[in-house]
């Protein structure tokens, strides 16, 4: 069949709604079905927007090789009978499937298992909640489940985990989230003005604020039709990249914990600490809250920043690149690493795997690469791979990412001392354009993250759409814990290090 979509190598980019081709149900799904078989094109969004009395469900697919994206849609009648559920075909649609089915009560027939994603308060069916969620079950005297949260021993978000053991051995793990209802994504299209929706967007994961804030920032200057001046793209990904920093260390010194190695533990919460307060000294908060903003900047990178971060990154590279070494060459640490909580790559490839989860089973899925944006656009970049998919994968990955964003950020700097104009300061009254579609990726630290609007014929936001990258990632986990000892899960759950927040929208 001839593939009808309108192609896009631009990232981020607005389109008019207008020009987003509208099919049948019927050629939507073999178009969709025929273009994810090739394995480089995955989906980074897919979700209902109501038109009147119809819901259009639009698809937008990119494609990692061509370095392109390609949208497309169809539109049913709101309450109309079931339709044929692609997930049969290709499972990494079904997270979205069910999400559609939540909230607009659309039945996919076919689909594996339409359980709840989120239980937003608005859902369709009033009658689905959490006491009656449909539990997996296997029936049998030698089994046993084991349920853990949604109240949590240490300091983290609400998730529920319905582990199925056979002894100590997992045979099933369940995740269940949506305890959280902070209606983020309907708060971003009433009407606010621009500064309080960034503001908002700093605070959706709070351990990814510059990459939330980035994607955001992005989507707007788009909508916009505006482009953010030379040196604040080269600040906005010194900030991604020191955000990522932080986190790969911070995750270290936990996976360090789980296994009970406490000298790579405190060293690198040491380290993390350096990092944080170096962001803090260039933007007043260690966790870059209000350093992205669309249009310009509050937070110039000027010399005494710049000294600072390179002189930080020196020697927090060195120190970590030592404790890396002792943790991934003594035994008692890498016996509890390797091959445990393995994901193949074909089961990453069938979820969608994205980030780190993607890149550790040898999927090359890295959106600085495959769709870059900012000054990415303007650096080649080459993304870490290991193929071996187990906890040692992860914690190495991170290990050289660590390596390779200290290299990548000095190169930045540098080139940011070779721009001596004063930048703009941000602009929250940009004028959007009208009737259309725009789509903003980042590379934060866990994977891609996905903003998308919709605006009115007034250039008003609509809709607004937000993918984080544990939206698919949280499967990893479920597979990686089968057939592994249940006391490996916290080693397991740390290397992934999946958001909460980030699902719970």
């Amino acid at each position: 069949m001839s593939i009808q979509c309108k192609e896009i190598s631009a990232n981020p980019f607005t389109i008019s709604l207008g020009s987003i081709p509208l099919m049948d149900y019927n050629s939507f799904y073999s178009q969709t079905v025929q273009m994810m078989k090739d394995e480089p094109v995955h989906c980074v969004a897919y979700y209902g927007v109501e038109v009147n009395d119809d819901l259009q469900l639009i698809c937008c697919l990119a494609d990692d090789n061509n370095h392109n994206f390609r949208i497309y849609s169809t539109m049913l009648p709101v309450g109309s009978n079931p339709v044929p559920s692609i997930s049969m075909e290709i499972p990494q649609l079904q997270v979205y499937e069910r999400e559609i089915h939540e909230n607009f009560g659309l039945f996919f027939d076919g689909h594996p298992w339409l359980k709840p994603v989120r239980y937003p308060h608005d859902r369709a069916d009033r009658d689905s909640a959490m006491d009656n969620y449909p539990f997996y079950v296997i029936e049998g005297e030698e089994l046993h489940e084991v349920g853990v949260g949604p109240v949590h021993a240490g300091v983290i978000e609400p998730g529920h985990f319905r582990f199925i053991c056979n002894g100590e051995k997992v045979l099933h793990l369940e995740i269940q989230l949506g305890y959280q209802h902070r209606g983020v994504e309907r708060i971003l299209s009433a009407g606010l003005n621009g500064m309080k929706r960034s503001v908002i967007c700093d605070n959706i994961v709070g351990d990814t604020s510059v990459g939330y804030a980035l994607a955001h920032a992005q989507l707007i200057e788009s909508l916009a039709g505006i482009q953010s001046e030379a040196a604040i793209q080269i600040e906005r990904c010194i900030g991604l990249e020191l955000e990522r920093i932080a986190v790969h260390i911070g995750d270290t010194a936990a996976l360090c914990g789980d296994v009970a190695y406490q000298l790579g533990q405190v060293v690198c919460e040491a380290l993390r600490t350096e990092i944080i307060n170096t962001t803090q000294f260039w933007c007043g908060n260690r966790f870059g809250k209000g350093l992205v903003r669309p249009g310009g900047t509050n937070y110039t990178l000027d010399e005494k920043v710049a000294v600072k971060i390179l002189r930080v990154l020196e020697d927090v590279g060195k120190r970590f690149a030592a404790i890396s070494d002792r943790i991934y060459t003594l035994p008692s640490v890498v016996a509890r690493f390797e091959d445990i909580g393995t994901v193949t790559r074909r089961q990453a490839l069938s979820i969608g795997a994205v980030g780190m989860a993607a890149r550790t089973c040898g999927i090359r899925r890295d959106v600085r690469w495959s769709h870059p944006f900012q000054t990415y656009r303007e650096r080649s970049f080459e993304p870490e791979l290991i193929e071996t998919g187990d906890v040692l994968a992860r914690g190495l990955l991170r290990a050289r990412e660590v390596s390779d964003s200290i290299a990548f950020i000095t190169g930045l700097v540098n080139d940011r001392r070779g721009i001596r104009d004063r930048v703009s300061g941000p602009d929250y009254n940009l004028s959007l354009m009208p009737g259309s579609f725009a789509l903003s990726l980042v590379e934060g630290w866990r994977g891609e993250i996905c903003h998308s609007a919709v605006t009115d014929r007034d250039g008003n936001l609509i809709h607004y759409k937000i993918k984080d990258p544990s939206f698919h990632n949280w499967m990893a986990l479920a597979l990686a814990v089968r057939e592994q000892e249940i006391s490996d899960f916290p080693v397991c759950n740390k290397s992934f290090n999946l958001s909460y927040c980030g699902n719970d929208l």
